[in-house]
Order: C-alpha cells, then sequence, then structure tokens
C-alpha cells in the first residue's frame, strides 16, 4: 500500500495523511469530501500497516487479510452489509477470509470494522494490498 491509511480512535472511517507538522498530522477523508483536518497528538492514531489479526500461530497482517478478501470476492466490494449480518454470517466470512482466526479473540465488531475498511478501500480505489518493504523481509527472515 503506498499511501499511509491511518485509522484514528474515535473517528469512524479511514484517512489518508497528507501531511506531518511538529504536533499535528494533517489526515485527509477518504471519501467523496475529502475533508482536511489536523490531528493532534491525544489522538490515537494507528497506521493499517502496523495492524494484524489474531491466529490460531502468528498473527497476520491486515493487508494480507485484506489480499485473502480481495481474492475472494474478484476486487469488488463485499455484499455482506456488516451492520445487519449476524453472528453466523459474520463468522462465516472471516473463516473464508482468513480461516486460522482466532475465534476468541477476533470478535464481531472486529470482523465489522474488517469488512467496512476493506469497502471503503477498494470504493476509493485502493486495492494495492501488498506489505511493505520491511515487513515483507522480515516475514522472509523469520521463514
Amino acid at each position: 500500500m503506498e499511501k499511509t491509511i491511518l485509522a484514528i480512535s474515535g473517528k469512524s472511517g479511514l484517512y489518508v495523511m497528507v501531511s506531518r507538522g511538529r504536533s499535528t498530522i494533517i489526515v485527509e477523508t477518504l471519501d467523496e469530501q475529502k475533508k482536511r483536518f489536523a490531528v493532534g497528538l491525544h489522538d490515537k492514531i494507528t497506521s493499517l500497516n502496523d495492524v494484524s489479526m489474531y491466529t490460531d500461530g502468528d498473527d497476520t497482517p491486515l493487508l494480507t487479510v485484506f489480499n485473502n478478501i480481495k481474492t475472494m470476492q474478484d476486487g469488488k466490494p463485499v455484499d455482506l452489509d456488516p451492520k445487519k449480518a449476524s453472528k453466523e454470517q459474520l463468522e462465516d466470512f472471516m473463516a473464508k477470509a482468513l480461516p486460522d482466526y482466532d475465534r476468541d479473540r477476533v470478535y464481531q465488531n472486529d470482523i465489522r470494522k474488517l469488512i467496512t475498511w476493506y469497502n471503503i478501500l477498494v470504493t476509493n480505489g485502493i486495492t494495492d494490498f501488498d506489505l511493505p518493504e520491511e515487513q515483507s523481509e522480515e516475514a522472509q527472515e523469520e521463514a
């Protein structure tokens, strides 16, 4: 993923980092409005490159899960509505996307957020979910 995509605690949606200041980051919404605003140090900001999903073995990077979903959906958004989906539908979807996910530590809200984030990215034309070079090299060294 070339752009730095961020999730900000307490704010829905995903954001692209536009610029970085001394104590703030300028972000832009990933929607048709493209609204920009500053985010301070007091906000919890997470890069999607740093997020992973719990599995029965080693945790799997979120971008790998996105790649799995992209393959399942042929690069299209997920048609399952995460807000209205039942627990069984969410678990079935997750079992297809990441068969060895940890069913005790991955909650329904996590799966809902995963689907929502994937749909936001695909809808906005971001479909390159390759791991950054440094993470790819670390994974190869561990293998």
